[in-house]
Parts: C-alpha cells; structure tokens; sequence
C-alpha cells in the first residue's frame, strides 16, 4: 500500500466503522435471545481492527482496517425457567450473553467515528475545489 491519500485514509476508517457498527446491530438484534445449551446461545461479535501504514511514509500516514470479526468470551447467563419450550433436562434455558447499555455506547461510538471521517472527506473535497478555483 503506497501514496495513501486522506481519501483512501478516510474511506478505510469509515469502511472499519461500518464493520463495527454492524457487529453491534448484530449483537442488539440477538439480545435476550436465549437457547436450550450454553453452545448454542448467542454471544456478543467483536470486531478486531489493524493499523495499517502507509509504506512510503512510515508512520505518520497510517489508517485502520477491520481485519476479523470474533466471538466474545463472555458466557450466557443460565437461567431456571423449567417450562420454557427451550429448557434442557435440568429446566435451565441459557440468555445471549449481550450488554445491551455497552452495545449501545459502542454503537453510539462508531457512528460517531464514521460521521468524523465524513466530515474529513467533505473537508478536504471543500480545500481541493478552493484550491483550483485560486489557479482560474
């Protein structure tokens, strides 16, 4: 990856956020789902991003990727419900281990960073265009 420009800086980061934010839709889709064994129940998806720098510029040019997408460690909570359809032999169903108030913050959060990268490309299409007005 050579020449990044703010663009590609920019593009990248809102592409990483995008990644981000539907990883959190996902989890609040599937909050308070529950399941009949601890495996099956939903647990919360984390995206896992990676700086990536420009190779001709080293470190002061550098952008993020979403490289991965992976499963929280976090455990469902077990719950004794013995006439729930879904109950196992013991009566115990098992609830997505999502936090429904950090997925909110989080999401609140990406959309925050993608609006920020917006108004970084709008910027900088607003210096470039004043800038070729200067050569007329």
């Amino acid at each position: 990856m050579a020449g990044l420009s703010i663009f590609d800086i920019s593009g990248r980061a809102m592409s990483a956020q995008l990644v981000r934010m539907n990883a959190t839709a996902s989890n609040l889709a599937n909050a308070g789902s529950v399941a009949g064994s601890a495996n099956e129940a939903y647990r919360a998806r984390k995206p896992v991003f990676a700086t990536a720098f420009d190779e001709a510029l080293g470190p002061e040019r550098a952008t993020v990727d979403a490289v991965d997408v992976v499963t929280s460690g976090a455990e469902p909570t077990k719950r004794y419900e013995p006439g729930h359809p879904l109950a196992d032999k013991e009566g115990y169903i098992y609830e997505a281990a999502v936090d429904e108030t950090a997925e909110m913050v989080e999401l609140l959060e990406a959309s925050r960073q993608y609006q920020n990268n917006v108004e970084v490309l709008q910027t900088a299409k607003q210096l470039m265009l004043g800038t070729l007005k200067l050569g007329q």
